[in-house]
């Protein structure tokens, strides 16, 4: 007999579903970056800026080293959508072969910094005691160091060359990774699970693997996105020096060195290239905006 007290409470089909399914951290980060149309629209931007590397060699109008010096610097024009440099050559296909070099140094140094600063921080952060202040120490005295000037010496001592210069600008990137991730370890390395892998009889090594560096990504990820804008930033200031790409091959730094010595007579040789890095580097800033907001939802309000 039915319980006259009793209420019969009916759900939707796609709402039991979904509590059957659950949830997950990654999941709602989606989510919330979905709501995001800056954020969106930045990788969306980066998505067909990675494309159009990749595919240069077969999409590029014209030849990367053709040169027509009867034609000279021309401004943009059916034929040539950018407009040509002082030697003839097509502006857009030196774009593009340059957004090829400038995203390459920017990936690759920024994976540099990466390996670097999550190994220092891990290790500093999860050892903690004499090991923590000692490396730490040693972070703080390269903070000190002019960062430029050691590049600088480093292309001047070792020569000027594509993978000196990805080591070099990794190599002085990864301080802030290494402190974002320490701090991070140190909250981690007390809490409950890593407590429970550790009297299962797991190594220090295999915790920090599987455990510890797991629960790190969240951050890692915004930094890394918003440490390539920078990365490529001072690839472009190397280039501007003379210090960072060097002829025939170019970069978009290279190309507004270039484009700053003409400026005044053919300004298309600027623009385009600085339109280029700089919406590159909106993309890569707003995608890294919305990835903080994502996965922190405390600090975006959500």
């Amino acid at each position: 007999m039915k319980d006259p007290d009793s209420t019969d409470v009916t759900f939707p089909e796609d709402i039991l579903q979904h509590a059957e399914q659950g949830s997950s951290l990654w999941r709602d980060a989606w989510h919330r970056l979905c709501r995001n149309r800056l954020a969106l629209a930045g990788l969306g931007i980066l998505i067909l800026l990675v494309l159009v590397a990749l595919l240069t060699p077969w999409i590029a109008p014209y030849d990367y080293e053709s040169q027509d010096l009867l034609l000279g610097a021309t401004p943009p024009s059916r034929q040539h959508w950018m407009g040509t440099d002082i030697f003839g050559r097509d502006l857009l296909t030196r774009v593009m072969y340059g957004g090829r070099i400038s995203l390459l140094v920017g990936f690759i140094a920024t994976a540099v910094a990466l390996v670097i600063g999550v190994t220092w921080g891990t290790l500093a952060g999860y050892l903690g005691g004499r090991t923590d202040a000692v490396m730490m120490r040693m972070v703080d005295i390269l903070y000190a160091l002019p960062f430029m000037i050691f590049i600088i010496l480093l292309m001047v001592i070792f020569g000027r060359s594509l993978l000196l210069l990805f080591l070099a600008i990794g190599a002085v990137e990864w301080l802030t990774m290494a402190r974002i991730v320490r701090g991070q370890v140190i909250g981690l390395r007390r809490q409950e699970f890593v407590e429970a892998a550790f009297s299962l009889g797991l190594s220090p090594l295999a915790i920090m693997v599987r455990h510890v560096l797991p629960n790190t990504l969240g951050p890692v990820i915004v930094y890394t996105t918003l440490t390539i804008p920078g990365v490529m930033l001072l690839e472009a200031f190397l280039s501007f020096l003379g210090l960072g790409i060097q002829p025939p091959q170019s970069s978009w730094g290279l190309l507004i060195n270039h484009g700053v010595e003409s400026m005044e007579e053919y300004p298309w040789l600027l623009i385009f290239p600085g339109l280029a890095l700089a919406v590159t580097l909106f993309a890569l800033n707003f995608l890294g905006d919305g990835l903080r907001d994502a996965l922190d939802p405390r600090g975006s309000g959500d």
